[in-house]
């Protein structure tokens, strides 16, 4: 099958650069300013923290967000993608509401595992860290919320669905194809109970097109 070329300008013209690790520590520590040593906390995930969270939680709750959206709107020039054939990830842009879940951690691991996350999330800053309420069926909760930094160069404003399906089905990264990413976030929604009926349908177009081709 021959794949589509986006109609969308690829940045490959935008500075791109990882974040050093001062970055991401000051970044970290300006997060957890107001946190109390040994409080528990929680932490909102919408995408690939749904089906890979990579720490340990004492509770996990389905959860609301509202002001923001998940959508495909930064580019991934490592993870999905490489600076050639760049992929698209989600982040939580503005307007509209999103649900996902809330991970309880362990006051004692909040500075460990926040530690790895950063490294996760924030490796080129393209996400703004903000404590906001989230609501659940047992009662809302202040939770770490990665939101998407619009001034950031890896930010993608709303694309056709025509150039979204273009972009993810040529990029591959270091955690493999893009294509993938965007199947597994849609599984993983669908197991836990969270209708994205976008996404959705995005996964079925992604994944109609990786059926073989019937024999003539």
């Amino acid at each position: 099958m021959k794949l589509a070329i986006p109609s969308c300008p690829l940045p490959s013209d935008i500075p791109f650069r990882l974040w050093t690790p001062d970055e991401r520590q000051a970044s970290l520590d300006a997060a957890l300013s107001d946190w109390r040593e040994g409080e528990d906390v929680w932490v909102f995930g919408y995408g690939s923290l749904i089906w890979r969270p990579e720490f340990d939680f004492l509770e996990r709750r389905k959860a609301t967000l509202r002001g923001h959206h998940r959508a495909l709107c930064l580019w991934s020039r490592v993870n999905r993608g490489t600076p050639e054939t760049p992929g698209l990830v989600f982040g939580l842009d503005r307007g509209g509401s999103c649900q996902g879940m809330v991970y309880r951690l362990h006051g004692q691991a909040v500075r460990e595992r926040f530690t790895a996350l950063w490294q996760r999330e924030m490796s080129t800053g393209s996400y703004l860290p903000r404590w906001l309420n989230c609501a659940t069926d047992d009662g809302p909760v202040r939770a770490l919320v990665f939101i998407m930094n619009r001034a950031s160069p890896a930010y993608i404003a709303a694309l056709p669905d025509e150039d979204v399906l273009a972009i993810v089905r040529r990029a591959s990264g270091k955690y493999g194809p893009c294509t993938e990413y965007v199947t597994q976030t849609a599984h993983a929604l669908q197991d836990a109970g969270i209708h994205d009926l976008k996404l959705q349908r995005l996964a079925r177009l992604l994944e109609q097109a990786a059926d073989p081709l019937p024999e003539s």
